[in-house]
């Protein structure tokens, strides 16, 4: 893909507000009586609504809306616009908070995920760890970037001839890791397990610090589309376990099991 200046503009534009929510959920997050009494309900999926949760969305739909009018915005906090994605030719993808567990218990492995959809498929994406100050990005067509400490840096995944004989990184979540997940882990051989919340799984991955992230079980699309399309530009894989890319827009927000992993452990597709 081209470089595009008008794209690069708007990313920068996305990045300004999901940071602007990021520091919303800190606000809440730095208040102990607004920590305290931040669980609102429990959503029809037994998840945690949090005030944060909640700030952080505002931000975003406010910013999206004034950015592009014209494309629509699907939130995982709203449950009326999960329609507006399937059969969509473009719309924003979007998780205010993901990790709403982690936020909760304070070990800052949370972040804010706001993905651009195409035909199917995430083009370009941000991804925002507020407590830890990271901020991730694509650009189409030139590649992924990490920001810390006043610092970017272009991301990209180990190669498999560097990690040649030493153990397989792979990331998990303590709260999804399942049977049938440690089961695949255990078929890798030599492994070791690193624990990390939210989409920074995908975004380890993408830094060189971490070879492979299976999950075998439910997530939703908001989940993973923005942190999907930054390890691939950062020279990673994501695919089902039948071998094809994720998508989006599906009759379904649900997506099926996947493995994101530095070089291709998909059937049926190459190796980096």
């Amino acid at each position: 893909m081209r470089h595009n200046l008008s794209d690069i503009h708007l990313i920068h534009q996305v990045r300004l507000i999901a940071e602007k929510a990021g520091r919303a959920i800190m606000q809440v997050y730095g208040e102990p009586e607004l920590l305290q009494g931040s669980t609102h309900t429990l959503k029809s999926d037994k998840s945690p609504l949090t005030l944060a949760d909640v700030r952080a969305h505002q931000v975003i739909v406010e910013g999206l809306t004034s950015l592009s009018p014209e494309i629509p915005i699907v939130s995982e906090e709203d449950e009326s616009s999960h329609a507006h994605c399937h059969g969509r030719e473009k719309f924003w993808l979007v998780d205010p908070l993901d990790g709403t567990k982690e936020f909760l218990a304070r070990n800052g492995q949370f972040t804010v995920n706001v993905a651009m959809v195409r035909a199917g498929q995430a083009m370009f994406g941000v991804v925002v760890a507020p407590a830890l100050d990271e901020v991730f990005w694509n650009e189409p067509g030139i590649g992924a970037f990490g920001h810390s400490a006043g610092i970017t840096s272009a991301l990209h995944v180990a190669s498999k001839s560097s990690r040649m004989g030493k153990p397989m990184r792979v990331m998990a979540s303590r709260s999804h890791l399942n049977d049938a997940t440690r089961a695949f882990m255990n078929g890798l051989g030599k492994h070791e397990v690193v624990h990390a919340g939210s989409s920074l799984k995908f975004c380890r991955i993408a830094q060189g610090e971490a070879d492979c992230y299976p999950r075998i079980g439910a997530t939703c699309e908001w989940d993973t589309a923005a942190a999907q399309v930054i390890l691939e530009a950062a020279g990673g894989w994501v695919c089902t376990l039948d071998g094809e890319r994720l998508s989006y827009g599906k009759a379904s927000i649900v997506n099926p099991s996947f493995v994101a992993s530095a070089w291709s452990l998909c059937p049926n597709r190459g190796s980096a």
